[in-house]
């Protein structure tokens, strides 16, 4: 009699080389795939610890530049502030092999059009977000930082301020300006999906407005400069998505009658 384990192993490997594969071996592949992403994201973060202190005395500088001074407060908040940084930075290294597992896990069962729409999400996705970064980084941080130091001009009081608080408010500021900017590529998704429609986030623009502020005022630190300077990229982004909307609906009418 035949041994049942063998048999159901020769099945699976015969479903794999058929072009479908079992439930068991999609759950394998997924595990496979995410110990690769994890194992990845520890050699990230190993290499970026040791690049933590070059990194901190860098978003330093910048505050420094403004009249900040920095001090902290407990033993740890100096290592805390190495790890957070690293744990981000592994992350960012990590972004391509991510992506690339991701596509890798997704793609067989997309067809050949939906394959390429897919990757191009992906690279536009990382792009946007890489530019968020870099607008916050240019030019959001150093007009919050500039404006948020003219108060001590006013009163007899310096500027000593905790490093994990500057660091985590640095943090903050950077992956809220790179969730923003994703914006447009995830408003092309939805209406390529036919969840969206242009003609109806134009219609709701002045309500959106008023969203885009409440929500600007939940993603950021409690002051009014941080809020305007994420709500209005957030309404240019806005108006792009519905440019951009467009643009793939009309495509897509296009395809449908050819």
């Amino acid at each position: 009699m035949a041994n049942p384990e063998k048999k159901s192993e020769v099945q699976a490997a015969g479903d794999k080389t058929g072009g479908s594969m079992s439930l068991s071996g999609h759950l394998k592949e997924l595990r496979n795939r995410i110990i690769i992403c994890v194992a990845v994201l520890f050699v990230g973060m190993c290499v970026c610890l040791t690049l933590s202190p070059r990194i901190v005395t860098m978003l330093t500088d910048m505050g420094t530049a403004y009249r900040y001074e920095f001090v902290y407060i407990s033993p740890q908040e100096l290592l805390m502030v190495y790890l957070s940084v690293a744990l981000v930075g592994a992350v960012v290294l990590a972004v391509p092999v991510l992506a690339y597992h991701i596509y890798g896990f997704c793609v067989p069962g997309l067809k050949r059009r939906e394959q390429l729409f897919f990757l191009a999400a992906l690279v536009s996705g990382a792009i946007c977000f890489c530019i968020g970064i870099l607008f916050a980084y240019f030019i959001s941080l150093p007009f919050m930082l500039q404006f948020l130091i003219g108060f001590t001009t006013e009163v007899d009081v310096s500027a000593a301020i905790s490093i994990e608080k500057y660091i985590g408010f640095l943090l903050t500021v950077f992956v809220t300006f790179g969730a923003v900017f994703e914006l447009p590529v995830i408003s092309v998704l939805l209406t390529g999906m036919g969840i969206l429609k242009a003609d109806w986030m134009a219609k709701s623009r002045k309500v959106m407005i008023v969203v885009i502020f409440v929500i600007a005022a939940v993603i950021t630190p409690p002051d009014i400069v941080s809020q305007v300077m994420v709500a209005v990229p957030m309404i240019g982004l806005y108006e792009l998505s519905i440019v951009l909307s467009r643009l793939v609906a009309k495509l897509k009418k296009e395809k449908t009658e050819e």
